[in-house]
């Protein structure tokens, strides 16, 4: 009973410290991976994408990606602990944006393609994204 009390001591104390650095800052960064699948234009559903969210985040600042609008609907820039809204809220079918940005799916590859031709272009091949 004593050895499993210290044990326990012990164990507690190596513990908190690192639950006391571990996401403990307010900030939720998102789960690990993600399905990416347009829900308001869904009339012709795109396939899902499949996005190593983890994996960009150990790479890249969150303002790579995401961004937020200003009143008159502009580009926002991304500030830490902005909240962050779906994609498709803003790049739909009836947003009125240009062709490249007016879809969920023109956005995602005009931003996820582009950073792929530049840093691997063995990444813009569908089936990377688009299992099968």
């Amino acid at each position: 009973m004593k050895k499993a009390l210290i044990y326990g001591v012990f164990v507690a104390f190596c513990c908190f410290p690192s639950s006391m650095s571990m996401g403990n800052t307010g900030e939720d960064k998102g789960p690990p991976d993600l399905v990416l699948q347009s829900t308001i234009d869904a009339a012709k559903p795109e396939k899902p994408a499949y996005f190593p969210h983890g994996a960009h985040q150990a790479r890249l600042e969150c303002k790579t990606c995401h961004h937020g609008k200003t009143a008159e609907g502009k580009r926002l820039s991304y500030t830490e602990g902005q909240k962050i809204e779906k994609c498709e809220s803003c790049h739909n079918s009836k947003a009125e944006m240009p062709e490249k940005l007016a879809s969920f799916k023109n956005a995602a590859h005009t931003l996820c393609q582009g950073c792929h031709r530049k840093n691997n272009p063995d990444l813009v091949k569908c089936v990377v994204c688009h299992k099968k």
